[in-house]
């Protein structure tokens, strides 16, 4: 068994698809640090203290997850970390094709991490963090989409 797995994301903010990603990747190795990574593409809506509050929340009830953050490669993270693998979880083919292209230079970077994709649950395949926060801003209901903590943060991000 592969002993420490990295989740990495950014995680503006977490949602149930990022959760059962986690969950289930916390089942197959024996500990997972779920880490927030800037992403220069984006503009988070969270600070990073923000999101691993967040996460550190939402993921209080599995005992063999920790939380942390990094600002620069993920393979200068997994090396420091001395982790195996990299867990990334995949929701279309879209998403392969991305990873894939990733995946190449991470093993470019670092030969000794295995990166292990894990397929979204059909009923979050459909889900991402920039949809969530988009219906969000227009007071739509995302209780089925995120955990309680980060609808309540959500709301007052956007003052409703």
């Amino acid at each position: 068994m592969t002993k420490l797995a990295i989740c990495p994301g950014s995680f503006d903010p977490i949602t149930y698809g990022h959760l059962d990603i986690i969950e289930r990747a916390a089942k197959v190795f024996e500990h997972v640090i779920v880490a927030v990574f800037h992403n220069d593409s984006k503009e988070p809506l969270f600070t990073v203290e923000e999101r691993m509050r967040l996460i550190t929340e939402a993921t209080a009830h599995i005992e063999n997850v920790s939380i942390d953050r990094h600002g620069g490669l993920l393979m200068d993270y997994a090396r420091e970390k001395q982790a195996e693998a990299v867990v990334r979880g995949l929701r279309a083919v879209s998403d392969f094709e991305y990873e894939l292209q990733i995946t190449s230079m991470n093993r470019k970077l670092n030969k000794n991490v295995e990166t292990f994709f894990i397929m979204s649950n059909n009923k979050y395949s459909f889900l991402s963090s920039s949809m969530v926060k988009e219906v969000a801003k227009y007071n739509a209901n995302v209780a089925d989409l995120v955990p309680p903590c980060v609808e309540l943060a959500l709301k007052r991000k956007f003052d409703q």
